[in-house]
């Protein structure tokens, strides 16, 4: 029983986090630079996140905040792996 206010704020936050996602996909694709790229699948994971805990929001279900927790973890490794990389060529001394 959530207040038709909710939903609509639920739902402006999806949409607002999928048109960043694909603006984020676009600056994947077209760089300019590969620091660009690193920044933009960055944003990329963190708006899954943000979608994850809508969308749990929206259902009603805590299990999807887990599942943004794990993509939340996993996204912050993978950045540090990947600007390691770019920065040093070697990600592990």
């Amino acid at each position: 029983m959530s207040s038709p206010l909710l939903d609509a704020a639920v739902l402006v936050g999806l949409v607002v986090s999928a048109l960043v996602t694909l603006g984020a996909g676009y600056r994947v694709i077209r760089g300019p630079t590969t620091p660009d790229r690193v920044v933009a699948l960055d944003t990329i994971g963190t708006n899954v996140v943000a979608i994850a805990v809508l969308y749990a929001i929206d259902q009603g279900r805590g299990l999807f905040v887990d599942v943004a927790l794990v993509l939340a973890i996993i996204g912050f490794i993978s950045t540090i792996a990947v600007a390691r990389y770019v920065t040093e060529g070697d990600i592990i001394e």
